[in-house]
């Protein structure tokens, strides 16, 4: 029998048995149960530790649906995202700022932003319309508010949902600053109507009921008409001369107006867009759209550049003109050919198909030229886009996956950079340090993953594939890092494992993952789990039960002793030090069950904790390296089982834990960092103790909160450094010192 801490050779045994054979002696008194008892640790607060907090690159990944020049300032540029917050454009530097980065978890859902503003006469003023989702669950909505360029912020909160990432959030803006008074803004709601302040942004008020959806708000800088766009029923360009009094543009057509432009001629062009009675285009489901002009003389005409038909349907969403008077619009959800941007030097009498001519570098970027399978177009969802007023040659425009901007648009041959320099915004839905091999996995959605070599640098290797899918878990074993595996939406089996650290891939022989086709409620993949020796997996789906295997993914079966209850996500979580070794906190129970024969069943070994319930956050996490030392983050604060003969300890200073990680200790040997994201002694913030708890120090400040994680992880290697997965934000490096 091998010892119970020798390191398992990367093959895979066929039975159980093999492994029991290495585990019994080792874990066998892990069996006992233990409850909760009153035993307490005495905690204590540090002087906060200065850290500093930068991006890994992976570039872009996500939906940028809006632009924003200012236009009377030069070099000030806004972008706008549906999860990841708000940002400003460093001309000098060229990479992007985040501007939200000191929302908190209550305010996390104002990452999301579905409309800015700026005050044309005072450059230093942004405005936000923020908020995620429209149902009553979520946050209520809020519009922050800005005197020196997004570097602080004010809010006020609205009584209203707000859907920065709902359907229709491609259109806009809905926020917008009285030219002739910047004290007057007004805000057009998803479905509560027209809304506006009188004193600068400070509070709001329901002012008419012109439409209930509106998808997008203007005021034209020369004569003060104002235009709303209305997504109820058919659609509508409504106008009123009094701001107050609307009515339908006349001669326009009955779709929803997308995006507005107003020419120094005095020409307004505004592009439409239609998906079906239930769902709002833009960025998807766009149907049918035109691109419309009134002349001068008031006239209004259609003049797209192409008519959808039956062979071909789409919509019309972004529209720009430039200093030079060129007229720019986009397609939406033109899956064949694809989309593109037209421009036009006449009014839109012509038009001219930009993609012919354009090159777009993807080349920094090694994910995007594989997403693109190497092939040069413009992208899809492109929502908006914007020509800087100071530049005829510099246009900007948004995809489902980042941005580019050119830098000679008046150019026969017209180049592209993918200008998402610090605008990471994929979604992190796991991520994980390893103690050798890559230095930090990371499961994206949408986008896939990769396993980072240096997080210095976006990975031109290590990167999963195909990468057009989402991946919703990564794990390694613990004692043999170069075994991996994963799980993805839309391959046959829906999962992989790597024997070399993520170079290369072995898709599973089979799944137990049912088929979501059909079904009236879908279910994710849910996540994985690799053993210590990586000769187990342990599978959970999404509301599903727990499935084992022992020879890579080739077969599966259902673990016994697996939790029935099927409704909170159920997460399995390998013992990092001992072989076959698996947990899962069952939160509705408020118990830990164990399995010491490789998934194949479960028996409970800590029980008496308190239940948590809904959508409250818990996470049970193993420390690496220790056998069977659990600590378990939840609403009621840090709880900590060492070992199956130490009472459990609840951190009496931490008033809710919502993640906890691990990393190397400040003195080799020692035991590892502790790394919370939580509440001690009411405050909320990211923490880490050097001695198991008994005392915090905060290693972030309100500025960088980043409006909270899905995963965090300490790296195994350095002291001092943690890596976060921050809300729509990509990665995270966090290291001491400023």
């Amino acid at each position: 029998m091998l010892p119970a801490n020798e390191v398992l050779a990367p093959s895979w045994p066929t039975h159980a048995g093999d492994i029991m054979s290495i585990n019994r002696l080792a874990v066998g008194a892990a069996l006992l149960g233990l409850s909760l008892l009153a035993c307490e640790s005495r905690a204590g607060v540090l002087p906060p530790e200065p850290y500093a907090w930068q991006t890994v690159p992976f570039g872009g990944g996500g939906y940028v649906d809006g632009f924003l020049y200012h236009p009377k300032e030069q070099n000030l540029l806004y972008a706008r995202t549906d999860v990841g917050g708000l940002y400003r454009f460093d001309f000098a530097a060229k990479r992007w700022l985040a501007l939200l980065d000191h929302l908190g978890k209550p305010d996390s859902d104002l990452m999301g932003v579905i409309s800015m503003a700026v005050d044309p006469n005072d450059p230093n003023k942004i405005y936000a319309a923020c908020g995620l989702y429209l149902p009553d669950w979520a946050r209520k909505g809020a519009i922050l508010r800005s005197s020196d360029r997004g570097k602080t912020w004010e809010k006020a909160d609205l009584p209203i949902h707000i859907g920065g990432n709902a359907d229709g959030r491609g259109s806009g803006d809905r926020l917008v600053v009285d030219p002739k008074n910047g004290s007057v803004l007004w805000y057009g709601s998803n479905k509560d109507g027209l809304w506006k302040s009188t004193d600068g942004g400070k509070s709001f008020a329901k002012e008419s009921s012109a439409a209930d959806a509106v998808s997008l708000v203007a005021i034209h800088p020369q004569n003060a008409e104002m235009f709303v766009g209305s997504a109820d029923g058919k659609g509508a360009l409504l106008v009123s001369k009094d701001g107050g009094s609307f009515k339908k543009a006349p001669g326009t057509p009955e779709l929803v107006p997308q995006h507005i432009a107003f020419a120094k001629d005095g020409a307004i062009y505004v592009t439409f867009a239609q998906g079906d009675d239930k769902q709002p285009a833009n960025p998807s489901y766009a149907l049918r759209g035109a691109v419309w002009k009134r002349d001068a003389s008031g006239a209004w005409s259609e003049i797209s550049p192409l008519r959808p038909d039956s062979n071909a349907k789409f919509g019309y969403s972004g529209v720009d003109v430039g200093p030079d008077g060129t007229i720019a619009v986009s397609t939406l959800d033109r899956w064949a050919p694809g989309d593109d941007i037209f421009l036009s030097h006449d009014g839109g009498s012509h038009w001219d198909a930009l993609g012919a001519r354009a090159h777009h570098d993807a080349a920094p970027y090694p994910w995007l030229v594989n997403y693109t399978r190497g092939e040069d177009h413009m992208g899809h969802w492109i929502s908006d886009l914007k020509i800087n007023p100071f530049n005829h040659d510099e246009l900007v425009y948004g995809t489902g996956y980042g941005l580019w901007m050119s830098r000679n648009l008046s150019a026969a041959s017209v180049n592209f950079d993918f200008a998402v320099a610090n605008l990471e915004e994929v979604a992190t839905l796991q991520l994980a340090s390893p103690p050798s091999g890559p230095v930090l996995l990371a499961a994206f959605g949408d986008v896939a993953g990769a396993a980072y070599s240096d997080i210095t640098k976006t990975p031109a290797s290590g990167l999963f594939n195909p990468n057009t899918e989402t991946n919703y878990s990564i794990d390694y074993a613990g004692r043999l890092p170069s075994v991996l595996a994963r799980v993805t939406n839309n391959d046959p089996t829906h999962g992989f494992t790597s024997n070399d650290g993520g170079a290369t891939w072995l898709a599973f022989g089979s799944t137990p993952y049912p088929s979501q086709e059909g079904k009236r409620e879908w279910h994710s993949p849910g996540t994985i789990a690799v053993s210590a020796g990586g000769k187990a997996l342990v599978w959970v789906p999404e509301k599903d039960a727990a499935y084992f295997s022992l020879d890579h993914g080739k077969s599966w079966k259902p673990s016994a002793g697996w939790p029935s209850q099927r409704e909170q996500a159920l997460v399995p979580v390998a013992d990092k030090a001992v072989e076959g070794v698996f947990y899962v906190f069952d939160r509705p129970s408020g118990s830990v069950l164990i399995s010491v024969d490789a998934g194949t069943s479960f028996k409970t070994v800590v029980n008496g904790l308190p239940a948590v319930q809904g959508w409250e956050t818990a996470q049970l996490a193993v420390v690496p390296g220790r056998m069977r030392d659990l600590w378990i983050a939840a609403p009621y604060g840090l709880v900590h089982s060492p070992d199956s003969a130490t009472p459990v300890t609840n951190m009496p200073d931490v008033t809710s834990a919502w993640a906890v990680g691990f990393g190397a200790p400040k003195v080799k040997g020692a035991y590892p960092a502790v790394y919370l994201w939580g509440k001690v002694k009411g405050q909320e913030g990211l923490w880490r103790s050097d001695d198991q708890g008994a005392n915090w120090s905060r290693i972030n400040d309100d500025a960088h909160q980043f409006g909270g994680f899905s995963a965090i992880a300490g790296d195994m290697r350095e002291f001092g450094t943690l890596y976060t997965a921050p809300h729509g934000h990509g990665l995270l490096a966090g290291r001491p010192g400023k």
